[in-house]
């Protein structure tokens, strides 16, 4: 179970949060310290300032902590803040660009890193950002399906499409791979149905957004759970699986370079 903020926006609703997910018996928390905004002029997050939140948040309840990379940069500073696993957004995994850049910056680091599926629905383009991380040395990965955007009014913010995520699985099968109901859904309501099919499929955890107040939520406010919400919905599910805690390395030989 890997929960937290959207976004770290203050030390103490960093810290408020942690303290609350950890009554709930996470494994790790995230946080967003850089924000990909779709428009300029929103929340871009609090940068590097965020980093120290978490890692005082690490320290206050015991929690390993993870946040998103998007460029060198970021991987350096987050680094440079001992923070414990890295993930790669939807837009990163879209740009072959971006991800051989990261992939370059973390060659020959031995950190835990979590790759979500790309915006669009393209399987190649998530194994092509999972190859690239593991040609450079990467091998604690793990996959991340936050559904995927389509045009038009949905039920959904992002569109499941669970066979694709389930190709990934038969195609990697040492690769573990989480659910985030929270980009799926946008919404809360929708997420206890999310969350359940994802374990009925054998996903092996969440990776779920939750806040110690999320009516203030700076970001995505709507998708964000309580964490007393959140503790809830774990009691009417099954044991999730700490995946990430496996020191086992994922073996990508099944899939070849150029067959997407």
């Amino acid at each position: 179970m890997i929960a937290g903020p959207c976004s770290a926006e203050t030390e103490n609703q960093v810290l408020s949060t942690a303290q609350g997910l950890a009554r709930q018996g996470i494994s790790l928390l995230r946080a967003g310290v850089w924000k990909a905004r779709t428009r300029g002029g929103c929340f871009e997050g609090v940068g590097v300032p965020g980093l120290a939140w978490l890692r005082n948040a690490a320290l206050a309840t015991g929690l390993p902590v993870a946040t998103e990379v998007a460029l060198p940069q970021h991987v350096e500073a987050a680094l440079t803040w001992n923070i414990d696993c890295l993930w790669i957004g939807a837009r990163t995994t879209s740009n072959p660009f971006s991800m051989q850049e990261l992939a370059e910056a973390l060659r020959g680091i031995d950190i835990p890193l979590m790759v979500k599926n790309p915006i669009g629905a393209d399987l190649g383009l998530w194994i092509g950002a999972l190859e690239r991380l593991y040609s450079a040395g990467a091998r604690r990965l793990a996959a991340i399906h936050r559904g995927f955007k389509q045009f038009g009014n949905h039920e959904y913010r992002n569109q499941p499409c669970w066979p694709i995520a389930l190709k990934l699985k038969e195609l990697i099968p040492d690769l573990p791979i989480f659910c985030d109901p929270s980009h799926i859904c946008g919404r809360i309501d929708l997420i206890p149905k999310v969350a359940q099919k994802a374990f009925s499929l054998g996903f092996d955890g969440l990776f779920i957004e939750a806040h110690s107040c999320p009516q203030r939520a700076l970001t995505d406010a709507k998708q964000q759970l309580h964490p007393d919400q959140l503790g809830a919905l774990l009691k009417t599910i099954a044991e999730p699986c700490n995946a990430l805690s496996s020191n086992k390395a994922v073996a990508m030989d099944p899939v070849q370079p150029g067959c997407f």
